[in-house]
């Protein structure tokens, strides 16, 4: 193994495997779900009632829907106020209209919150809509049908945590309580009545609580049982959802290589009803939630947007408004959004988003255009017309070039007023430079992690363990001449014995890590490790760090909002295991420096208990959870040491035990093994596409942990 080919070997990550195999929907369900792309969230019950107010005083402190754990409300008297839920302005047929008036597809309704109240008839409790109010009447029934009547697709919220059920845990501040067994069986029965009794329920949007894999994996098979085209949302937990929900009011940056969708609140200080909410001007929270739509959809994700219902039952004037307005942009421009393909292009653009079809491509005009021009680059395509949707406007000017598309915006269009949206209509598709173009030159080139475009998801065992996780890795390799190249992957023991999908030049093969010959990594020079220096951390999940992770000095304090000080372990070393006392959700740094008298790779192992990050020198290398909350974890990483000071930043995270584990092991043997693939053939200046994810890895939204991997091309 030369030092070339070795130079270009990286880093990242390990998800453990395990026998728990995830079952994939029907891709048409699943397309249909996610042609939706706009939905109205429903969050209502009897804190409804309340509108954020107890005891006469205006509770600020948390959502207003959880205003019994936020004002300290004992369960007995919480549970009174279902006398009060008597909701006479409640019409679901006019919940439907004014969807349908807005543009939505579906409607997702809170059947159960974390207060336990259940807006269904239900023989588990009689802390129900029809048996614990005056109303009497089945809330969910009603809608349902209404949905039915009125051509939307029916979903459910359903908390996991259940603040009423006597074996419930305690009340927890993360709302990451843990489920019990009995608790899960009493979830389970109330989860068959509703796939049981209300219709096909499009969506089933889990939330909160903490069970493990087995549990979750129990429920997800009872969802798709009783309903096989429902599709599960992530906050099931164990990555066992059938798409990913961002976080509240999150609008991702990055390319989600699986389904997703974004859940939005009006406000960011509550879903439930307020009364004394300062709801601010029409017109801006119109434009707010109509751009974050745009950009949601853009970016391949469905919105999720919620009203609060008032406890007669009556929506609010503010919302129901904001509503209709974002529909009469919808009546206009609808062909934009629904039934969308994501924004092809892989950059941001200052004038808007991009929504596309086969043969269309959407622009969605949200600022004025440097100059008046839009350039598109590197867009190909016989152009057969474009035009402003919803208006007779004379032909939109414009010139293609090698460079792309450039077009002439009309003064008619001004963003400040309204979003058009530019519609561009090719006569037999078209093409745009594809992400991540690596230019291929010398007689060997690596493709690893380090240089891969990444595809994202979110993993974790509950809310507060998620990480971002990496879920396919690709490349384009664009050579500059003509000649036949053979393919080679190198990994490591740490990945022995995975299977991937290998996409080579377009063509898909699976590829099992084994049966490599073994290959020696021959240490080019010496390596000095520096002391060890901990410190607490502030951070309570895996992800985030206080301050800049690059070039910090251990003899300073460390970030500004709560500045860390470091403490130098003298009698700490290398190549042994420590243990730590520690809460649960707390974490801790390590911090080392490594001086190389030559640019070298080392494997390195890292012991950790319930989470890990490792960064070498400002990067992030290696990220994970602990999906089946074994008693310890251990790492093996490739890092790619430079010549001279190196720093090594490792984040260890302890979600549920009462230690965390820790060390770094230098004694690793050096050695990676090597497996050649078929020739491959190139031409100079074609674009070659090549990426690798697990083969049927356990959930869509397993992390890969192919960091120490690297494909290699050697010329022939």
């Amino acid at each position: 193994m030369t030092s070339k080919k070795k130079s270009g070997l990286l880093l990242l990550l390990l998800v453990l495997c395990s026998s728990v195999s995830f079952s994939q929907h029907d891709p048409k369900a699943l397309k249909a779900w996610q042609d939706q792309k706009y939905s109205m969230f429903i969050h209502y019950g009897i804190y409804s009632v309340l509108a954020g107010v107890w005891e006469g005083k205006e509770i600020s402190k948390g959502l207003s829907e959880q205003i019994q754990a936020h004002a300290g409300i004992y369960s007995d008297t919480y549970a009174g106020v279902a006398k009060r839920f008597n909701p006479k302005d409640w019409n679901a047929d006019s919940i439907v209209s004014l969807a349908k008036k807005a543009g939505m597809r579906s409607i997702v309704i809170t059947s159960k919150h974390h207060d336990g109240f259940c807006m269904f008839k239900t023989a588990t409790t009689d802390f129900n809509v029809v048996d614990a109010t005056p109303f009497k009447r089945d809330i969910l029934k009603e809608l349902s049908e209404a949905c039915k009547r009125g051509g939307l697709r029916f979903g459910l919220y359903f908390s996991l945590i259940d603040w009423h059920y006597p074996q419930a845990s305690p009340i927890s501040s993360s709302n990451s309580d843990y489920i019990t067994p009995e608790h899960v069986q009493y979830n389970k029965k109330q989860i068959t009545e509703l796939l049981s009794n209300y219709g096909p329920i499009s969506e089933l949007w889990f939330d909160m609580g903490s069970q493990n894999a087995a549990e979750s994996k129990e429920l997800r098979d009872l969802v798709h049982k009783l309903q096989p085209d429902c599709m599960i949302g992530s906050r099931i937990g164990n990555d066992m959802g059938d798409f990913n929900v961002m976080g509240d009011n999150q609008e991702p940056d990055y390319a989600i290589g699986v389904p997703w969708q974004s859940p939005a609140s009006f406000f960011d200080d509550t879903w439930g009803y307020r009364s004394w909410q300062d709801r601010g001007s029409e017109a801006d929270k119109t434009k707010e939630k109509l751009t974050s739509l745009i950009r949601v959809v853009s970016r391949g994700g469905n919105f999720l947007l919620n009203i609060g219902p008032k406890g007669e039952g009556s929506v609010v004037g503010f919302e129901k408004d904001v509503l209709l307005n974002i529909g009469k942009w919808l009546d206009k421009n609808g062909e934009a959004i629904y039934g969308t393909d994501a924004d092809p292009f892989h950059i941001a653009f200052k004038w808007g988003s991009l929504t596309s079809k086969p043969n269309k491509l959407y622009l969605q005009v949200m600022s004025h255009p440097e100059n008046g021009q839009i350039m598109l680059p590197g867009l190909k395509g016989k152009i057969k017309s474009i035009g402003v949707l919803g208006e007779k406007i004379q032909k939109i000017s414009f010139s293609q070039s090698d460079q792309g598309v450039k077009i002439n915006v009309p003064s008619s269009i001004n963003p400040d007023q309204e979003f058009k949206v530019i519609a561009i209509t090719f006569v037999n598709g078209y093409t745009v430079p594809p992400a991540n173009v690596i230019p291929m030159s010398a007689a060997v080139l690596n493709l690893n992690s380090h240089n891969a475009f990444k595809h994202y998801s979110s993993s974790g065992v509950d809310y507060n363990t998620r990480f971002q996780s990496t879920v396919k890795e690709s490349w384009t390799v664009k050579p500059s001449q003509t000649g036949n190249y053979i393919p080679g992957i190198y990994y490591s023991t740490q990945e022995k014995g995975k299977s991937i999908d290998l996409e080579l030049n377009g063509k898909v093969i699976p590829l099992s890590l084994s049966g490599g010959k073994a290959a020696a990594i021959k240490q080019v020079g010496s390596l000095n490790w520096g002391p060890i220096y901990l410190t607490d951390a502030q951070e309570t999940g895996i992800e985030g760090f206080p301050g800049e992770i690059k070039d910090i000095d251990p003899t300073q304090a460390w970030g500004k909002r709560r500045p860390l000080t470091w403490t130098r372990k003298a009698d700490w070393k290398n190549n042994e295991k420590y243990t730590l006392e520690a809460d649960r959700s707390t974490a801790v740094y390590l911090l080392q420096e490594i001086i190389a008298t030559e640019d070298q790779p080392f494997l390195a192992g890292f012991t950790s208990t319930d989470g890990v990050m490792v960064v070498l020198n400002g990067e992030v290398l290696a990220k994970h959870n602990n999906p089946f909350k074994e008693n310890q974890l251990n790492d093996l990483i490739l890092l790619s040491l430079k010549k001279g000071k190196n720093q090594l930043l490792v984040k260890l995270y302890n979600g549920y035990q009462k230690k965390i584990d820790l060390g770094i092991q230098t004694g690793q043997p050096q050695e990676l093994f090597y497996k050649e693939l078929p020739a491959i053939s190139f031409e100079k200046g074609k674009y070659y596409p090549f990426s690798w994810q697990l083969h049927k890895p356990n959930s869509p939204h397993s992390t890969l942990g192919l960091s120490n991997v690297t494909l290699v091309f050697t010329k022939n």
